[in-house]
């Protein structure tokens, strides 16, 4: 017969037995491992291209899946993933025969995933808990007829690494172009030192014959969203990614440097929007003098030509027949009037003296700014050599950002009248 305390000790040692099998992993981590089917062939053809892995951990674990080829060469489709403890349904992901193949690099393309090549691999499930008690179940797995051509961007280049997104008609505009080998979805963005990302978007037109994501030349004509109106990337050094992943799942990286300088929305506008004329009442052969004041209230310089202001011109006279003739992305003060044949404001004017403004050479060339916070008062006038087909006539002003818009049109008309009418060919101007 068994002694009651000889039972009692059993019993207990035995409890504590259970317990250190506990703590110690003796309850496996890893079960239920399983992937189906065992053989795919990654090529996007609709046909056994993914294959389904399942498996359940009895508690909190960092977990890996892996290939082996028949070299020992390991390739990882996770890495170290926290996973809690199955409740339910096993844990499941697909596998379509892409892999993490480690800072691959192919040709000046950086390739951030690729599919397996054809051959016999050991698929493996590894587990480890919180006690560092590991545990991995592996299966044979096959690949074959995998579609292991890369997607190439062959020709990645930035047109120019200095960019200027602030519509003054200088470095406005930056191309970015390449030509892609096999059909493939690229996302392009620029990402600064910290990692944020602002998108380049693909516009299919004369620049890019091919659809977004086909075979051939593809350009985008990037401008920083300042034509829609939205703030361009602060300035600074950007990293230009290109990253193409085709239908299997392959991507590959280029990555080229763009420099962003004095970008912004440009903001000007006629101060008080007030133009002062120096008469109502002009004689024929007298002189109509206007004056105005230009503010840039933005944050970016505004570009602007001459001629300067105090320049005289003649009622048969326009700024072209000057010499200053039209610039994309300058801005001009101009005066117009009712009835006029020609081309709209004729008579123009810098925002500022040479002295008022600030002067940058840009690829050898000087052009001048009107600077953030800065007013510039804008003198002109017009000798009048005859009267106008209609007297009297109704002049205005306008803040003229060339090839954009009239930023401030039609701005404080006056009736002027012309006291005596002389012949002359006053809506002949040279064009």
């Amino acid at each position: 017969m068994k002694r009651p305390w000889v039972v009692g000790l059993v019993t207990f040692l035995l409890g504590l037995a259970a317990i250190g099998l506990a703590g110690c992993g003796g309850q496996g981590v890893l079960s239920d491992v399983r992937i189906q089917p065992d053989r795919i062939t990654p090529n996007a053809d609709g046909d056994v291209d993914v294959a389904r892995i399942e498996y359940r951990l009895s508690r909190s674990a960092y977990v890996s899946i892996y290939f082996e080829d028949e070299a020992g060469k390991r390739y990882y489709f996770r890495k170290e993933g926290r996973r809690s403890r199955s409740t339910g349904r096993p844990y499941s992901v697909d596998f379509g025969g892409v892999v993490d193949v480690g800072g691959e690099v192919h040709g000046e393309a950086l390739v951030k995933a690729r599919v397996l090549h054809d051959g016999s691999y050991t698929f493996v499930v590894e587990a480890t808990d919180d006690k560092d008690h590991t545990e991995r179940i592996q299966l044979p797995f096959t690949v074959a007829d995998a579609d292991t051509v890369l997607p190439e961007l062959r020709g990645f280049s930035v047109s120019d690494p200095i960019f200027s997104p602030n519509r003054d008609g200088v470095q406005d505009r930056v191309a970015i172009s390449y030509y892609l080998t096999k059909p493939a979805a690229v996302l392009l963005y620029l990402e600064d030192d910290e990692g944020t990302k602002y998108p380049v978007a693909e516009q299919q037109g004369a620049l890019t014959p091919v659809e977004p994501g086909e075979v051939g030349p593809h350009t985008y004509d990037y401008e920083g969203g300042v034509d829609q109106g939205a703030h361009p990337p602060p300035d600074g050094t950007y990293t230009v990614v290109a990253l193409a992943e085709d239908r299997v799942g392959q991507k590959v990286e280029l990555t080229r440097t763009l420099t962003i300088t004095d970008g912004g929305v440009p903001r000007a506008t006629m101060l008080n929007l007030d133009v002062e004329y120096s008469a109502a009442i002009v004689p024929v052969g007298g002189t109509l003098c206007v004056t105005a004041t230009v503010e840039n209230y933005g944050d970016t310089p505004v570009r602007t030509t001459g001629p300067a202001p105090g320049t005289s011109y003649t009622s048969e006279q326009n700024f072209n027949s000057l010499g200053w003739h039209q610039s994309s992305g300058a801005w001009r003060f101009g005066l117009d009037f009712d009835g006029n044949p020609a081309y709209p404001y004729p008579f123009r004017w810098a925002l500022g003296r040479p002295e008022d403004l600030e002067k940058k050479t840009i690829a050898g060339t000087e052009f001048y700014y009107l600077m953030p916070g800065k007013r510039a008062q804008i003198t002109g006038c017009v000798e009048i050599l005859s009267a106008p087909p209609r007297n009297p006539t109704v002049f205005y002003g306008g803040l003229i950002h060339e090839d954009v818009w009239v930023v401030n049109d039609q701005i404080d008309p006056l009736w002027i009248t012309f006291d005596e009418a002389a012949a002359g060919p006053w809506n002949q101007r040279s064009p």
